[in-house]
């Protein structure tokens, strides 16, 4: 197995109006989130949020400590928010706790000094584990979500081109949290945008993980201030950094599921401030 990470720093929207394409992607873009029998992750200083990926294959993967976390576990100071996004069911060992995990199911995993490791129950079929992870100040309770556990928005339209099931699964009205706020919004056939109209949250950071879109087909996200945005095209099973400062919305190709996760001082799913769509730049 393999443990692979880097570290984002934070930037100025004055600085980050003045990024290229190649600028943009390599501090906002994680192109690389799963490989067979690695576990890859980005240490962010937007609040500090770790995003990532494990897909273990041939073996059990351990989320390793790594060095920025200077701790003795990964979770010693930290909760993690984790997705099964693959074809095959897997299992979470959270210290003498196994959590079993099929496809769009969730684990919370409240802090705590114990080894976490994943596995594939099949590796025919692997199982692929995305989790953000933010510091956490007590120790909460692990505990799987499903959807039927989840509270369920249905917003938008198909003739908007924006019907979807906002699926708020790890967020503070199911289980307590300390800052870390996870959900999965499914956009049904024939539509294509996400939040919009668009909206930024400077008490959090947020970062969305898009899947299930199909081989040939992107998806153009939308990021920067309201009055000075910019895009970043991406393919399925990636994922992107958006800060406090940023809106973050969408137009693909084809219908497409995402996963968001926020962490910062606020645990108001609502707490948003929006921009009607024709004041947008």
């Amino acid at each position: 197995m393999k443990t692979n990470y880097e570290i984002r720093y934070a930037a100025h929207p004055d600085d980050a109006r003045q990024y290229d394409t190649a600028r943009l992607r390599r501090d906002f873009l994680i192109d690389r989130v799963f490989a067979p029998d690695e576990v890859n992750m980005v240490y962010s200083l937007y609040d500090r949020m770790i995003v990532g990926g494990a897909m273990p294959v041939d073996e059990a993967l351990p989320l390793e400590a790594i060095d920025p976390l200077k701790a003795p576990h990964f979770t010693t100071r930290r909760e993690i928010g984790i997705f099964n996004v693959g074809e095959g069911e897997g299992r979470v060992t959270v210290g003498d706790e196994v959590f079993t995990l099929g496809f769009k199911e969730a684990l919370y995993v409240g802090r705590g000094d114990r080894d976490v490791t994943f596995e594939s129950v099949d590796k025919s079929r692997p199982a692929k584990f995305y989790f953000n992870s933010t510091t956490a100040h007590t120790a909460y309770p692990c505990r799987k979500v499903t959807k039927a556990d989840a509270l369920v928005a249905h917003m938008g339209s198909l003739e908007m081109s924006n019907e979807r099931d906002i699926n708020k699964m790890l967020v503070s009205q199911v289980l307590p949290t300390c800052q870390l706020q996870m959900g999965m919004t499914e956009l049904a056939p024939g539509s294509v945008w996400n939040t919009m109209p668009a909206h930024v949250h400077s008490r959090r950071m947020e970062a969305y993980f898009y899947f299930e879109v199909p081989q040939g087909q992107a998806v153009c996200h939308l990021m920067g201030q309201p009055q000075e945005t910019r895009h970043i095209w991406m393919q399925g099973d990636q994922a992107v950094l958006s800060p406090e400062w940023s809106i973050h919305s969408a137009a693909a190709t084809h219908n497409y599921t995402f996963i968001w996760g926020m962490g910062g001082e606020n645990l108001d799913y609502g707490d948003q401030d929006f921009f009607e769509i024709t004041e947008l730049r």
